[in-house]
C-alpha cells in the first residue's frame, strides 16, 4: 500500500479534530459537563487538537520528514498526560475523560504503526531497484 501516509494523515485530522471539539466546548462554550473537570485539561486537549490537526497532519500527508517524530511526540504527549491522570487525579478524574484519552492513544499508535509500515516499504523498495 503506497498510501498509508494519507491514511494516517486523515486519521490524525478525525482524532485531532475530536480533541479540539471536546476541548473547545469547556473553553470557549463554556460547556458544563455532567462530571468534574480537571482545569488544565480541556486546554491540553484543545491545543494538542489544533496542532494535531494543522500541524502534525499536515506533515504527514506531505511526507515530510518531521512527520513520524511529530506523531511520536503526540503520541508520547497523550501517554504522559494519561499517566499524569492515572497517578495524580486517580481520585478525580472523570471515567469519560480516561476513555478519550485511550481512544486518542491507540489511535496514535495506529498512526505511527501506518508510519513505520510505510516508511519500511520505501526503504525496501530502494534497496531493490
Amino acid at each position: 500500500m503506497k498510501h498509508l501516509n494519507k491514511i494516517a494523515a486523515v486519521l490524525a485530522v478525525i482524532v485531532g479534530a475530536m480533541a479540539a471539539v471536546a476541548g473547545g466546548q469547556v473553553i470557549l462554550l463554556g460547556k458544563q459537563m455532567d462530571y468534574y473537570v480537571i482545569d488544565w485539561l480541556p486546554y491540553y486537549n484543545f491545543a494538542v487538537g489544533l496542532l494535531s490537526m494543522f500541524v502534525t497532519a499536515v506533515l504527514i500527508w506531505r511526507r515530510s520528514r518531521y512527520g513520524m517524530p511529530a506523531a511520536v511526540v503526540t503520541l508520547a504527549a497523550h501517554a504522559v498526560v494519561m499517566l499524569v491522570l492515572l497517578t495524580g487525579y486517580s481520585a478525580v478524574v472523570a471515567p469519560d475523560s480516561l476513555r478519550a484519552m485511550t481512544v486518542r492513544i491507540v489511535a496514535w499508535v495506529v498512526i505511527v504503526a501506518l508510519l513505520y509500515v510505510q516508511s519500511r516499504r520505501e526503504k525496501g523498495v530502494g534497496a531493490s531497484a
